[in-house]
């Protein structure tokens, strides 16, 4: 065979590796969620992809038989036509293999692999909708070797007790991991980068993380004069007060709103708490409910404000739809007080009440030990102190310093946290 003839069957022989490995690697990378986007905005060929991914076992031995094959014919000819004149270079037969050997390789490694398989990375889905229609040609006039091939493999599989079939069920991992890469590549912003993942916290926090506490509700008995009931609704910021029975927030009878009781007053009506045309019945919910279960309560019932009671049947707190919707549109919704205030580039001042998964965040701490056994920073340092928690104390975990501020009795008012680099 001439030099001439051999390196055209060389060449040959490269442009069939090169499209046999540029195929496998762009129908074996190509992103499932772009292929389902290519095909609803019209690309059939995606849905062949698709189809090629969820079965891989023909595909993959047409691959390994092809790229095989021409890997052992671009050999012999490489070696049969460009050892001889080696030879009168070298003058010697196994340099002159060597040297031939290692020229043939290179040009395939380069040109057959390297290159197709880079090319294929950067362009996974163009790539893999334009050769999927040739490779199920290929597939078919290789039917018998890849019955046989195939079938040994998943027999072989199958006495070893090992699953061939491709997971594609996409977590809630991989859904923060696509978002965070999106935002490091600037194409989320950085707001809509954490109202995605507030949406997806609000499956996982419960309801009592945002919550107003038990010692915070402002309540009346259904007897109060009307005078003092004006007098607390005014001072109040609240739109929902509770009526209860003796004076006992245990005997609740439902809620009164303020805009309602006021304008009444204002017409110079005698009115009651307990005035049908103003009471109106409380929305009970347990503490264990997340605050999409929360969300949903809502939305059935059309309410905007419960009542928070514990497996004891005690009430822990209320919540309106307010509350749960800031944890998701954060301080669209709300004007009050920020929880966290970064002091200093390395120092935090935060209220004791803040959740716990709003100072993770803030602080950027991958966790806290126990959590599930707290649900606010005082929890947190309330369980780490291991006593009740008084002015001063102080812990150190995860390279900051979390020290209290201030106490009103047996409540943690407000924390100063520090990274330790920053200490002197």
């Amino acid at each position: 065979m001439s030099l001439l003839t051999a390196g055209v069957f060389i060449f040959i022989l490269i442009a069939i590796s090169a499209f046999v490995s540029s195929s496998e690697l762009a129908l074996a990378s190509s992103r499932k969620i772009k292929l389902q986007v290519m095909a609803k905005e019209g690309e059939i060929r995606a849905l062949d992809v698709l189809n090629m991914q969820d079965q891989p076992g023909s595909f993959i031995t047409v691959v390994q038989v092809a790229l095989n094959a021409v890997a052992i014919l671009a050999g012999a000819i490489g070696e049969s036509a460009i050892s001889p004149y080696l030879e009168q270079v070298f003058h010697h037969e196994v340099a002159a293999s060597v040297v031939s050997f290692m020229m043939v390789t290179s040009v395939f490694v380069l040109f057959a692999d390297l290159m197709p398989k880079r090319l294929a990375m950067s362009n996974a889905e163009p790539i893999a909708v334009k050769v999927v229609r040739p490779m199920i040609f290929l597939i078919f006039m290789l039917k018998p070797l890849i019955w046989v091939f195939d079938g040994a493999a998943n027999a072989i599989f199958k006495l070893l007790g090992i699953s061939t079939v491709r997971q594609d069920a996409m977590t809630s991992e991989d859904i923060y991991a696509v978002m965070d890469a999106g935002a490091e590549a600037g194409v989320l912003k950085q707001q809509e980068h954490h109202l995605i993942e507030n949406i997806f916290e609000m499956q996982e926090r419960t309801v009592t993380s945002v919550m107003n506490p038990r010692e915070n509700i402002v309540y009346f008995d259904s007897e109060a004069a009307m005078s003092e009931i004006v007098e607390v609704m005014i001072q109040e910021p609240h739109h929902k007060f509770l009526v209860c029975h003796d004076d006992d927030l245990e005997h609740i009878i439902g809620y009164v709103e303020s805009r309602s009781y006021l304008a009444a007053v204002l017409e110079q009506k005698q009115v009651t708490l307990t005035d049908k045309t103003l009471l109106k019945p409380a929305l009970f919910i347990p503490d264990t409910l997340s605050l999409f279960e929360v969300l949903e309560t809502f939305k059935s019932t059309g309410a905007d404000f419960a009542v928070i009671v514990n497996e004891y049947a005690l009430v822990v707190g209320v919540i309106t739809l307010k509350d749960v919707m800031s944890i998701v549109m954060g301080e669209l919704v709300t004007l009050e007080e920020q929880p966290i205030v970064q002091r200093t580039e390395n120092s935090w001042l935060i209220d004791g009440m803040t959740p716990i998964e709003d100072v993770i965040r803030a602080l950027d701490i991958v966790n806290l030990p126990h959590s599930e056994n707290y649900e606010t920073i005082s929890g947190f340092m309330m369980f780490m102190l291991r006593k009740i928690p008084k002015k001063t104390d102080s812990i150190e975990y995860a390279g900051y310093r979390f020290e209290i501020l201030a106490t009103n009795h047996l409540k943690i008012i407000q924390l100063l946290v520090t990274k330790l680099d920053e200490v002197i």
